[in-house]
């Protein structure tokens, strides 16, 4: 009886650890140590819904373009991800995220007093440039090598269909 209770005990915490080390990595960027900034921005509206299937977002992702090449990475649902490369290195990472999944995450664009492409923006730390298309779907670039500039974030998130992803539901 007693080897049977070690067995089970065994097996739960197996079971415990393969669960909780397969669950999907957390996209939501560090918390930020900035202050907050006044907006005369529209209060963002959390978002509603189920989220939509990763593989809905990749036609509004900005195709290759010069020397650059995007290289899809990840897709799942609510998110899909791609690289962008130039002369064989990652120099970014270009995403789409339905906040369906983390209606908490839209809050970051509140306080926004920059716009991009006409959406609210924010920026986290140094490398990171992200807008809220929607109300619901945030669009990011995190720059993988210093050459990538917050000037070449911008560039590329307004390369994206912004007016295609905004028309989801």
């Amino acid at each position: 009886m007693f080897r049977i209770g070690k067995i089970l005990t065994a097996l739960s915490l197996s079971l415990f650890l393969l669960v909780t080390a397969c669950a999907a990595p957390s996209t939501a960027p560090p918390p930020s140590t900035e202050a907050p900034q006044t907006s005369t921005q529209q209060p963002t509206q959390v978002p509603t819904g189920e989220p939509l299937a990763g593989g809905q977002f990749n036609q509004f992702f900005p195709d290759a373009s010069g020397d650059y090449k995007r290289i899809f990475a990840q897709e799942k649902t609510g998110f899909a991800q791609a690289k962008l490369k130039q002369d064989g290195k990652d120099v970014a990472v270009l995403s789409i995220n339905d906040l369906a999944n983390n209606p908490s995450a839209a809050k970051k664009f509140q306080d926004s007093t920059k716009t991009i492409a006409g959406y609210p923006g924010v920026e986290r730390g140094k490398t990171q440039t992200a807008i809220l298309v929607s109300d619901r779907f945030q669009v990011k670039v995190q720059s993988r090598d210093d050459s990538f500039t917050p000037s070449d974030r911008e560039a590329w998130l307004d390369k994206f269909d912004l007016q295609g992803l905004s028309q989801l539901k």
